[in-house]
């Protein structure tokens, strides 16, 4: 039976979340009226972008319901959100202005941690503001996958870099879950960075502990990578903690707190030079999956989450491993990653071949809520090389093609704007601001080019090399409301 004073708590709490968001001046008006749309030379592309809007924006809940606005991001027939699935969503989320959903979800997640579940969160919330039953049944006794607390604190910078909303920094509910993160929720779980092959495999458990209970064996997974029993570390919970702690030393920089952002930038360093190594097989040129109990580093199928959370900064092994993962067989959850991740790497002809195997009809279980918003984001992010950081107030873009063709985007909530970006083709890019705040564009272009034309005046361009060691020639222009720039570059 539905706790009706637990359902009005629930919608008290969204309400003193609305005030709280406005106290730090941030308004989703703009965010509430778009209707981003996208149109292509190449109508695969244009195609897969449209079955994926409809799609993700079939999977929004109401603002009636008692956990307030929310998306699913697990399981449609769960109506609900898990930590994971929706820190990977949320970017499409904000494409298609679904902004006030995700803050009350990452808001949600953040109230909940707590010491009684040893500052793990709800795993899954449902539409009625509880804890998932399939994954929870009391504080001692529910399903946790480690990674999940430093993949929402990643999740909430990239959610500021991209829609400049203060609150996902400052307010209490994010500074308490940034804080009992990186520390106690490290400490209590025995993740340190030298501890990582000698923790146990299970901790913190019920007692009496029943083995086939998924809610005692799963309290603590410390893998995305469900099913391998007695696992001590898994790689990709090694790659989300060094997210999270150079998350966390960017919101100090971010706060103007440059001593101990310096020491969090170290502490994640460490975590990253013991996953280069120790998790590398020079022999046979691969990354380990897991560590067992027995003492052994296993190989299993390739997974996204090094390239996810950023891990790896040696080219050569991230080829090869881009090259593992496009040779094996992924799961569409596993998948969804891939488009904006291929993109972002260079591997741009295969980051299209994903998008659309993602949105064939063919595809099995293509419905799930992940596949339509990772094609979202592998086109506006990835594709169109969308990128902004509320920092600088800038907005990059860049046409990741190898054809000749063109691709705009039109009425693109971001940075508190509403922006259109097109470009005709690999030289030339429009960009026009419809909205009521002034930005800065950097307008990136592969290649060495000396100048580039602004609305028609000739300016020298500057260069930099991106993460494969390639040039790109960019300029920076000021975008003010209701004006419209053009930047093409030539040999």
């Amino acid at each position: 039976m539905r706790n009706c004073y637990f359902d009005t708590v629930i919608l008290s709490r969204y309400r003193l979340i609305l005030l709280t968001i406005a106290f730090y001046g941030f308004s989703f008006a703009s965010a509430q009226v778009v209707a981003v749309n996208f149109t292509s030379s190449d109508k695969d592309l244009e195609r897969a972008f449209n079955w994926a809007k409809e799609t993700a924006l079939n999977y929004r809940g109401a603002d009636t319901d008692p956990a307030g606005p929310w998306y699913e991001a697990a399981l449609p027939s769960r109506y609900a959100f898990c930590m994971r699935d929706a820190s990977h969503q949320c970017i499409g989320a904000e494409i298609l202005g679904m902004g006030r959903e995700n803050l009350n979800m990452f808001t949600l997640f953040a109230q909940n941690i707590s010491a009684a579940k040893n500052w793990c969160s709800y795993w899954e919330i449902n539409k009625h503001g509880r804890p998932a039953p399939e994954d929870y049944r009391n504080d001692k006794e529910f399903w946790y996958n480690l990674p999940a607390n430093f993949d929402v604190l990643f999740a909430t910078w990239r959610l500021y870099k991209w829609t400049g909303n203060k609150y996902y920094l400052n307010h209490p509910s994010f500074v308490l879950f940034q804080k009992k993160t990186v520390k106690e929720y490290i400490d209590t779980w025995v993740l340190s960075a030298d501890s990582l092959l000698t923790r146990p495999a299970h901790l913190h458990t019920p007692i009496p502990y029943n083995e086939n209970d998924y809610f005692h064996s799963c309290r603590g997974l410390p893998s995305y990578s469900e099913g391998i029993p007695n696992m001590k570390t898994g790689i990709d919970l090694i790659a989300a903690i060094y997210r999270g702690l150079q998350t966390y030393s960017d919101i100090l920089s971010y706060k103007g707190q440059h001593k101990e952002a310096k020491l969090y930038a170290m502490k994640a360093d460490h975590y990253r030079e013991r996953l280069e190594a120790d998790w590398w097989n020079k022999n046979q040129g691969h990354y380990y999956l897991y560590y067992s109990s027995e003492g052994k580093f296993v190989k299993d199928g390739p997974v996204p989450y090094l390239l996810w959370f950023d891990a790896l900064k040696d080219t050569s092994r991230i080829k090869r491993h881009m090259k593992q993962i496009a040779s094996a067989v992924s799961n569409v959850e596993t998948t969804s990653y891939f488009p904006y991740l291929f993109y972002k790497n260079g591997e741009w002809d295969q980051a299209r071949r994903y998008l659309l195997y993602l949105s064939d009809p063919t595809t099995p279980r293509r419905e799930y809520p992940e596949v339509s918003f990772g094609v979202i984001d592998g086109i506006v992010q990835g594709l169109m090389g969308i990128s902004p950081d509320a920092q600088t107030n800038t907005i990059s873009t860049l046409f990741r093609s190898n054809s000749k063709g063109s691709a705009s985007l039109n009425s693109l909530p971001v940075l508190q704007t509403i922006i259109k970006v097109t470009h005709n083709n690999e030289r030339q890019t429009i960009i026009c601001n419809s909205g009521k705040k002034s930005i800065k564009w950097k307008a990136l272009f592969m290649g060495n080019y000396p100048h580039a034309i602004i609305n028609g005046i000739a300016q020298a361009s500057k260069k930099e090399t991106n993460a494969q060691g390639k040039v790109m020639s960019w300029v920076l222009a000021e975008v003010k409301p209701g004006k419209q720039i053009t930047v093409n570059v030539k040999p």
